[in-house]
C-alpha cells in the first residue's frame, strides 16, 4: 500500500503532467503576443514543440527528484517548474523578443528567467495544481516530522 506521501506525489505528478504543456505554450504565446501583437502559426508550432520537450523534461526531473527519500530531496516541484521556463525562454529569445527589465532581487533569485515568466505559485501554472501541491507539501512535512519525532529530535507531544 502506498504511503500518504507516495500517493500525494503520484497525484501531484499526474496533475503537473496534464498542465505542463498547455502552460508552457501559453506563457510563450502570451509573452510574444504582448511584445508583437499577434502570433503566427509558425511561432505557435515552435512554442508547442518546445512545450512538448519541456513537458518531458519536467516529468523526468520530477521522477528523479521526488522518488528519492524526502531527506535527500534538494529541489521541490515548483522549483522544477520555474526551471522549465528555459523552454519558452529559448523560443522567445530565438524569435528576437527583448528580455524584460527585472528588479535586482528577481534577477538574483531567477537569473535565467529573463522574461519574468516563472511561476511564483501553483495558480500561475494552473488552478488545478493548487490542491495537489498543498497536499504534497503537507504530506512531505508530515513524513519529515514523524521521522524527527521517531529519532527523538522533536518533542512527541
Amino acid at each position: 500500500m502506498a504511503t500518504t506521501y507516495e500517493s500525494a506525489t503520484n497525484d501531484l505528478v499526474e496533475a503537473i503532467g496534464r498542465a505542463i504543456e498547455p502552460w508552457l505554450v501559453r506563457i510563450a504565446v502570451d509573452t510574444f503576443a504582448a511584445e508583437r501583437g499577434s502570433v503566427s502559426p509558425e511561432f505557435r508550432q515552435v512554442a508547442q514543440d518546445a512545450a512538448r520537450e519541456g513537458g518531458e523534461w519536467v516529468l523526468a526531473r520530477l521522477q528523479a527528484t521526488l522518488r528519492v527519500d524526502v531527506d535527500a530531496q534538494r529541489v521541490n516541484p515548483l522549483q522544477t517548474l520555474r526551471d522549465a521556463v528555459r523552454f519558452p525562454t529559448r523560443v522567445l529569445w530565438d524569435a528576437g523578443v527583448a528580455a524584460k527589465v527585472r528588479d535586482e532581487y528577481d534577477e538574483k533569485i531567477n537569473p535565467e528567467d529573463i522574461y519574468g515568466i516563472g511561476p511564483a505559485h501553483w495558480t500561475d501554472i494552473d488552478e488545478s495544481l493548487t490542491e495537489p501541491g498543498i497536499v504534497w507539501g503537507a504530506a512531505k512535512a508530515s513524513t519529515v516530522l514523524q521521522r524527527r519525532r521517531a529519532e527523538g529530535k522533536l518533542d512527541p507531544t
